[in-house]
Formats: structure tokens, C-alpha cells, sequence
């Protein structure tokens, strides 16, 4: 989560381990379908993605086709990238631009006296809050039953999830020991399986730093660590490796499932339980 956080900022996505859903009241009013749609930020990408026809999508971020950052990214591919610049949404001249928030971001600060139609968004920290964001998304794209229907599918998905984690303790680490902590999607994602957030016993904000002898002294049931770090690659993923770990349980989730508030949710929560029961059941 450390890569997308510094990738995000040069896409407009502010915070740490911060997933988005449209904030009440911010989309245009009704009108005709857009047909050049750009979204600048990350997450706004998987939204558009999910609900705009391909046909739509003007302009994307550079991450948007990025399998690590993005859960759409396999729907992204040939689709136009921007680089964030706003000579670019000039020549675009988009009849809708989502981000978060679209209102304040740079591109459109360096186009004064230039308007456009803007959908802005904001953080979610709960599965409602995503809801929220695919609705609003879906209305101001022209597809609103595509919203009802995405969230259907969502609360199918996550139907009969249950809770395997039955109340034990697990921490969200990250490389260079950063953990995610109470007030994220990540901390109702970890309760809606049955697990306690670590973060949450020990007072942790948002994100934080954690030594790994405090982790080791913690004594976490469960480690749920990015998949990018299953194997060594830098000196931040090492410190997830160290002996002193090893006998902690892992559960491995995809980055991209995990840092924008988007339809991957259910895939993370639902990879989390079935991580939990094979643990249970004997496996690794």
C-alpha cells in the first residue's frame, strides 16, 4: 500500500490507505449522457470503469491499467492514459471529470475561467459508503440501473460470508512496518470477517509506524500482508520476512483490492475468509 499511497499522490488520491465514495449532493445534476468522460484519480478510474460504457472514457489516470494498483486494470487496457496534465483535459474538453476531489485538483486549478461538469468524491471508511459511490457514480456516467445492479452483485458476493476470524487479532502490515489502523475500509473489512484489528487494541490512528519487536511482542493471530511483498524485493518488503515473523499466520491480499473503495471489495473480504479457514484447516 506504500507504492500506490506514493503513486496516488501524483493522481490526486490524498491519504494514507484511504479508499473513496462519492460524497453526498456532489454529482452534476441531471442531464444527457456524458461522452467524454475523465476521471484523476485511482479510484475514481475502477468506478468509471465498472459503470461507463467503454465508449465513455475519455482519459484515465496512468495507474488505471496497472494490475498492483488497479482492479480494473484488465478493462483499462487501450483505453487513453493521462498524465495528469491539464493541456491534456483542455484538448479533451471532457463533459464530465470525476475525482476526488475533482473541485480541487491541479490540472483544473492550472485551466482558470474553464469549466466543466464535476463529480467530486470523498473518503469511504465503510462498505455503505462505497455504495454510496457507485450510485452517484452510475447517475452522473447515465447508468444508474448499472449502480443498483453493481451493488446487488456486491451484496450477493458477500451474502453467507460469515465470520471465520471468530474475534481474533490481526494486523494490516505494510512494508517499512506501517500499519493500517481504525477509521479505513481496511479496519470494517477485518471486523466484517470476524477478525480484530491490532491497530485497534493498541490505539493506532489511520496509519502508523510499528517496530517489529513491538509486532513480535503484540503476538497477532493473523499477519494480512500485500501480495507485491509474498517475495523479497526491496528493504521495505525484507522486514516482512524476518525470522522473527515467521511462525505469525499470513493472509495475502492484492494491493488493488484494497486501496480504493471499488467492487473489488468483495473479492478482498471474501480471499480474507477463505485465507482464515485454510489456516484453520491446516494449510498455509
Amino acid at each position: 500500500m506504500m507504492r500506490a499511497l506514493l503513486a496516488a499522490a501524483a493522481t490526486l488520491l490524498a491519504g494514507a490507505g484511504a479508499l473513496w465514495a462519492a460524497a453526498p449532493g456532489a454529482a452534476p445534476s441531471a442531464r444527457a449522457q456524458p461522452k467524454r468522460i475523465v476521471s484523476i484519480n485511482l479510484c475514481s478510474d475502477q468506478l468509471v470503469l465498472a459503470l461507463a460504457d467503454r465508449g465513455q472514457i475519455a482519459g484515465l489516470t496512468i495507474n488505471a491499467a496497472d494490475p498492483q494498483m488497479s482492479g480494473e486494470a484488465a478493462q483499462a487496457r487501450g483505453l487513453p492514459l493521462l498524465s495528469n496534465s491539464a493541456e491534456q483535459i483542455l484538448a479533451i474538453d471532457p463533459d464530465l471529470i470525476v475525482g476526488m476531489p475533482a473541485s480541487r485538483s491541479a490540472p483544473l486549478a492550472a485551466l482558470p475561467g474553464t469549466s466543466y461538469p464535476l463529480l467530486d468524491l470523498d473518503t469511504a471508511n465503510s462498505l455503505d459508503q462505497i455504495y454510496v459511490s457507485i450510485h452517484q457514480t452510475a447517475a452522473a456516467v447515465g447508468h444508474p440501473e448499472r449502480g443498483e445492479a453493481l451493488v446487488g452483485r456486491i451484496q450477493h458476493e458477500l451474502a453467507g460470508l460469515g465470520k471465520p476470524g471468530r474475534g481474533r487479532v490481526a494486523a494490516y502490515y505494510q512494508r517499512r512496518g506501517y500499519m493500517t489502523g481504525t477509521g479505513t475500509l481496511i479496519d470494517e473489512m477485518m471486523s466484517r470477517v470476524g477478525l480484530v484489528n491490532l491497530a485497534r487494541i493498541l490505539g493506532k490512528p489511520p496509519l502508523s509506524q510499528i517496530s517489529l519487536e513491538e509486532m513480535v511482542a503484540a503476538k497477532p493471530d493473523f499477519l494480512i500482508v500485500e501480495s507485491a511483498t509474498d517475495v523479497v524485493t526491496d528493504q521495505g518488503s525484507e522486514m516482512l520476512h524476518h525470522p522473527a515473523l515467521r511462525d505469525i499466520p499470513r493472509i495475502s491480499v492484492s494491493e488493488a483490492w484494497t486501496v480504493c473503495g471499488s467492487p473489488a471489495y468483495a473479492d478482498a473480504a471474501r480471499s480474507i475468509a477463505r485465507q482464515i479457514e485454510r489456516i484453520d484447516g491446516g494449510g498455509r
